[in-house]
């Protein structure tokens, strides 16, 4: 088995990290991200259920209003949630 070397601040910070996520051990957490880290270059996830029709139609009605000249400038936008936020 190979070993990682952390710095004193960095083993300090996955020491409270495993304890407030509930790990045994620092060795047990920091092993977690790597599995992780791991799987996420490995897995591909499959994203298509969130294309439903409805929601390709959507997408395509927007692109349409934008090619269109239907679209918020930036400063539309930031009043229009500094107005809901104040809300």
């Amino acid at each position: 088995m190979r070993q990682i070397q952390l710095t004193e601040q960095a083993y300090d910070q996955a020491k409270v990290r495993a304890d407030q996520a509930g790990f045994p051990s620092v060795d047990e957490y920091v092993s977690s991200i790597f599995v992780d880290v791991d799987y996420e270059m490995t897995e591909t996830p499959d994203l298509d259920y969130l294309f439903t029709t409805e929601r390709l139609a959507i997408i395509d009605a927007s692109l349409a209003e934008a090619k269109a000249g239907k679209f918020y400038t930036p400063a539309e936008v930031e009043e229009h949630f500094k107005k809901r936020f104040e809300a």
